[in-house]
């Protein structure tokens, strides 16, 4: 039988301290994009491409992503008596979006350790792991698109984009082979090398966060040291993956937001919000107004 994607994770545990002082007090996932916290994006994404467990790695000072994907009784009790139904639909629907599970990560000890902490919920099967901070605005949900990719394939994708320049150094980066047929769409990755520098990178193509993985994953994490900083390094977890497995990049059809940069996340809150039926229009005619 082939292995179906059932699970996601979402590491969540990082200090934010790119929006200090905003997150001093809350997590960077809940900052809003308009009126929606960053981390929801994803967890919708994860569901309209077919999940329907959501794994979410937590550390201190995040209970307010437990609060905001549990009921809230009062809230919906007030919105129901003051007849305010449409409000009470959209704080339902974020209850009753699936199942959510915590697991803590006590230190922040790399995006490697992030996973491998989610290993006895996730189990022995294959599993999404999505970054909140990397919004993705696409037509078809980008994880739906890769578990496209490994359902036929299976095994693990990683989603990649193209980055030009010096800005490559930011990113894990792959080397890899065309797969033919795919249009440059996918490729064979033979190796990784995280944030190299740009006269160094092996390709353009960089890893942006989402990935499809397999539960050997946990294996190869597993049997890691730490690195720098004494962290555990997904990429190279992934690295020693590419061993005993094939792993292949996908370039996904969509437009990605870095919501961890307050540049991008800029961006993005004024791209969605042009976007929205109820605010575009007027959004749009104030940003002509203004005067730069």
């Amino acid at each position: 039988m082939k292995m179906k994607v059932r699970k996601a994770v979402f590491p969540a545990a990082g200090l934010g301290t790119r929006f200090l002082p905003a997150t001093k007090a809350q997590p960077k996932e809940m900052l809003p994009i308009v009126d929606k916290p960053i981390i929801q994006y994803g967890v919708e994404e994860a569901m309209a491409a077919g999940c329907d467990q959501i794994i979410i790695v937590t550390g201190r000072g995040k209970t307010s992503i437990e609060d905001h994907f549990d009921v809230s009784y009062e809230l919906e009790k007030m919105l129901e008596e003051r007849g305010k139904k449409d409000l009470l639909k959209i704080v339902r629907d974020i209850s009753d979006m699936m199942q959510v599970f915590y697991v803590r990560q006590k230190e922040a000890l790399g995006l490697g350790h992030a996973v491998l902490t989610a290993k006895e919920l996730v189990g022995d099967e294959p599993f999404a792991t999505l970054l909140a901070d990397d919004v993705i605005d696409a037509k078809v949900p980008c994880l739906k698109q890769m578990i496209d990719v490994f359902t036929e394939k299976q095994a693990s994708v990683l989603a990649i984009q193209k980055v030009e320049g010096p800005a490559i150094s930011a990113y894990g980066v792959i080397k890899a082979k065309d797969v033919p047929g795919s249009g440059g769409k996918l490729f064979e990755i033979v190796d990784l090398v995280e944030k190299p520098k740009f006269q160094d990178a092996p390709s353009d193509l960089a890893v942006i966060g989402r990935y499809v993985l397999t539960p050997t994953v946990f294996e190869t994490l597993t049997g890691l040291q730490a690195g720098a900083g004494g962290e555990l390094q997904l990429t190279d977890g992934l690295r020693a993956l590419l061993k005993k497995e094939k792993i292949y990049g996908f370039v996904f059809e969509g437009k990605r937001h870095d919501a961890g940069d307050k540049l991008g996340f800029l961006k993005a809150t004024v791209e969605f919000a042009l976007k929205r039926p109820d605010l575009g229009g007027p959004f749009k005619q104030y940003l002509k107004d203004l005067k730069f």
